[in-house]
């Protein structure tokens, strides 16, 4: 039958489990289960695997397991079956005392997902104690004039066993005086008494000796005994008496050992021996004697132990009056223990969740209980969590919480929250408790790289050698691990006659850039690209950066005369009458530099002269003028040397010569023949043929003008050169004026008279009057020395 109905209750079990899980997952009621105590440990209980549905590979996989409220492992989940089994010794007295039934409530958990299920264990009562009497002998004084019939309370037995395993009966050794009435209490249990069935009689008998024996109802029966001793006292006709059959009294549960609870006292109407008074506890449990004590001679209750309303709310104590002729009386002190607020509130983790995804919604990081031992408003519990994180606490069932996420997290904005549950209860003083949990938030790769700037600037000094570090490029990414470790790139250049790929390279893993090739700054001033910056994660993130790479000039080039020409067949040569005045310009010095910048800021030097005092040269546009006023001792060759430097470092020069004439006039065998200076013009540098053509060109313009016009005019004075001056035959004047502009020749147009006289002078000019006849010969170099600016400059083939 005991098999029968287990299994019926099984059946009901799993059909109340497969309900409430139809019903809610989210609150789950609680499954009942049964197990007799003392159960062998390895014994199975159920299998919860197939009472709750789930497959048994399911357990693992989810990380299934058992928590008991009060957090030991009485019971254990055997993943590999889905069995329930005991894990240690269930012994109910310990778990439960007398209350009964002895459940003990637990959780199954499942994590990934979170998932629980409450269910309860109800353990069984068995046999295994025994009743004993906490006295081995039981003194009872009767007086010899008690009536028959008179019945004597006697001391109970305790038996830790309930139910029908509990005390049952008393039986008493046979004897001719007394048998034993059971008595029921109010509280379920029953008492002994002893009935005087058969007057005794002192003088024939003054003491008998009994055995009282208790017995259980388990099967086999369990039995405990006492000796009971009764002496037979002489007559004592008034028993004590209380002024009341109950007191009440109520006690802190924190009062001090010690301390005075009450004073019961009875009176009794007899003398002497008879009236004096005894006080005991009568009928008193282990518990009640650890707990109280009583002056016996005062009736003063004291408190012996401590006290705690979580065990025990209240006692009730009989106590006892004794006179000295063995008359007694009893009365009840009911003694109520006050809760106050010294158990602090507990939290209980069930599951807990440390790490979470930046990008998870709302998420169940754990699930945990809170109690508190204290009753009223001292077990009344509010918990919370601070208020600047995103979580929150959302209750579930009786005293479960869970904490959830309330957003998707950002681990770039925080990484790690510290979150203290705070449980708090009502009492006064309130109490509360912490608990702290560490929550990790894991990274996502949901931040592209970051360059330092949006664009960078390099400077290469040109020349550079190849492979040479020429910068670097920066960028962060502000996710962790593989999703920050940053790759870089050269992306295609948007000028697709850029060769990027031979010009630089870059490092992919510290960003930085090399100069492949040796630049020129003559050739390739600046170029620009885009770096990209990628990533490790999945799928990859990617930016971009501009940068800017700006050849700096080395001074790498020495200055390049332009005029005069220095790899002319027949040198130049420069005419300076004689009469010219201080600051007269004989030529200017055109150079070039290759180079930029100051490298390019030419500065011009004499740096020899035949006369070191007649010249000097104007350093910043190489004007060469006269420093003083020609002399007849003045040689009428001069060779100067000029110095051509830039402001690069170190300085690069050239030096050009130049060869001037001090004349007195002009004459036809000093200019050059073209054929000479077309000889010239074909040996000059390449970089200078197209200047000189151009200067040739607007020159020969100039000249073919200047030239009709003295043609003309000499038509008309051909009388004047037959009267002493020097003969002009048509045809001996070829007309060599030049008139380069921008190079410091002179910018107006002079003519002057040149004849080629013979005998001694015909190496000699001389400078003759301006054709214009009204102005006097002395006047004209005054007339040249005001036009500083500009110059006549021929070009003389010497016969």
């Amino acid at each position: 039958m005991e098999v029968r109905g287990a299994l019926v209750l099984r059946k009901r079990q799993v059909l109340i489990l497969f309900v409430l899980l139809g019903l809610s997952q989210a609150r789950p009621e609680s499954v009942p289960y049964s197990v007799a105590e003392e159960t062998e440990i390895g014994s199975s209980v159920a299998n919860l695997a197939r009472d709750l549905g789930l497959g048994v590979e399911e357990l693992s996989s989810r990380e299934a397991r058992v928590v008991c409220d009060d957090n030991e492992k009485h019971l254990h989940l055997d993943l590999l079956t889905g069995d329930l089994l005991i894990n240690d010794k269930l012994d109910r007295e310990e778990m439960c005392g007398s209350t009964e039934p002895c459940v003990m409530h637990f959780q199954m958990v499942l994590e990934n997902p979170l998932q629980f299920f409450q269910a309860e264990l109800h353990i069984k009562d068995i046999n295994d104690h025994s009743p004993t009497f906490l006295d081995n002998e039981i003194v009872i004084k009767i007086s010899e004039s008690t009536t028959i019939g008179t019945t004597f309370l006697m001391e109970s037995a305790q038996d830790l066993d309930v139910g029908s395993n509990s005390l049952q009966n008393y039986t008493v050794s046979p004897n001719s005086h007394f048998y034993i009435k059971i008595q029921d209490s109010d509280d379920g249990k029953i008492y002994p008494e002893l009935v005087l069935h058969r007057a005794l009689d002192h003088e024939e008998e003054p003491e008998l000796r009994l055995t009282l024996v208790a017995l259980d109802g388990g099967n086999p029966p369990r039995s405990g005994t006492t000796l009971v001793l009764i002496k037979v006292l002489d007559i004592n006709d008034n028993a004590p008496e209380f002024p009341q059959r109950l007191y009440e009294v109520q006690v802190l549960e924190n009062a001090p050992v010690g301390s005075w609870i009450i004073t019961v006292s009875a009176k009794d109407l007899d003398a002497g021996n008879y009236g004096k008074i005894l006080y005991t506890f009568f009928h008193a449990s282990e518990d009640i004697r650890k707990t109280f004590e009583i002056n016996p001679i005062s009736g003063e209750v004291h408190l012996r132990s401590q006290l705690d309303f979580e065990v025990v709310q209240s006692y009730t104590i009989n106590i006892q009056a004794t006179d000295g002729g063995g008359l007694s009386e009893e009365c009840t002190l009911l003694v109520k223990v006050i809760d106050t607020n010294d158990n602090p509130p507990e939290v209980i983790i069930s599951s807990i969740t440390k790490i979470i995804p930046e990008n998870a919604a709302e998420t169940l990081v754990a699930l945990f209980s809170v109690r508190d031992q204290d009753s009223g408003e001292n077990g009344r519990i509010i918990c919370s969590i601070q208020d600047d994180l995103p979580f929150f606490l959302k209750p579930t069932f009786k005293n479960f919480f869970t904490l959830v996420s309330d957003k998707a997290l950002d681990r770039e904005e925080r990484a790690e929250y510290n979150i203290t549950i705070t449980v708090t209860d009502m009492g006064t003083p309130r109490l509360k408790t912490e608990h702290n949990i560490t929550v990790l938030v894991s990274d996502v790769n949901d931040n592209a790289p970051a360059f330092t700037q949006t664009s960078y600037t390099l400077w290469v000094r040109e020349n550079n050698s190849p492979a040479l570090h020429i910068g670097s490029v920066s960028a962060t990414d502000t996710d962790a691990g593989a999703n920050a470790q940053v790759t870089y790139s050269l992306l295609p250049p948007p000028d697709p006659l850029v060769p990027l790929a031979s010009l630089v390279s870059i490092n992919p893993d510290n960003g930085h850039l090399f100069a492949l090739t040796s630049l020129d700054y003559e050739a390739l001033r600046a170029f620009e690209f885009r770096v990209g910056a990628t990533d490790r994660g999945s799928p990859a993130l990617s930016s971009q950066a501009l940068v800017r790479v700006l050849v700096a000039d080395a001074n790498d080039n020495a200055p390049f005369v332009l005029y005069p020409l220095q790899n002319a067949s027949a040198p130049c040569t420069e005419l300076v009458p004689r009469a010219a005045e201080p600051g007269y310009l004989v030529t200017k010095v055109v150079a070039v530099d290759g180079d930029g910048g100051q490298n390019a800021w030419l500065s011009y030097q004499l740096l020899k002269a035949t006369e070191p005092g007649l010249f000097g040269v104007w350093a910043h546009n190489g004007e060469v003028r006269t420093a003083r006023l020609l002399s007849e001792r003045d040689a009428p060759k001069q060779r100067l040397v000029v110095l051509v430097k830039d402001n690069g470092e170190p300085p690069l020069s050239a030096s050009v010569t130049l060869h001037v004439l001090l004349v007195d006039g002009f004459s036809q065998p000093y200019l050059p023949a073209p054929e000479a200076e077309a000889a010239a013009a074909a040996l000059a540098d390449p970089l200078t043929v197209y200047l000189v053509v151009a200067l040739a060109s607007v020159s020969s313009l100039f000249l073919f003008s200047v030239l009709v016009f003295v043609a003309v005019r000499l038509c008309r004075r051909g009388g004047a050169a037959s009267a002493g001056r020097c003969p002009v035959a048509e045809g001996h004047f070829p007309g060599h004026l030049v008139d380069v502009s921008g190079t410091g020749t002179l910018s107006q147009s002079y003519q002057y008279e040149v004849c080629l006289m013979g005998g001694p002078g015909t190496n000699e000019f001389k400078f003759l009057k301006p054709i214009i006849p009204n102005l006097p010969v002395q006047d004209t170099g005054r007339h040249i020395g005001e036009n500083e600016n500009f110059r006549n400059s021929f070009g003389l083939n010497l016969q």
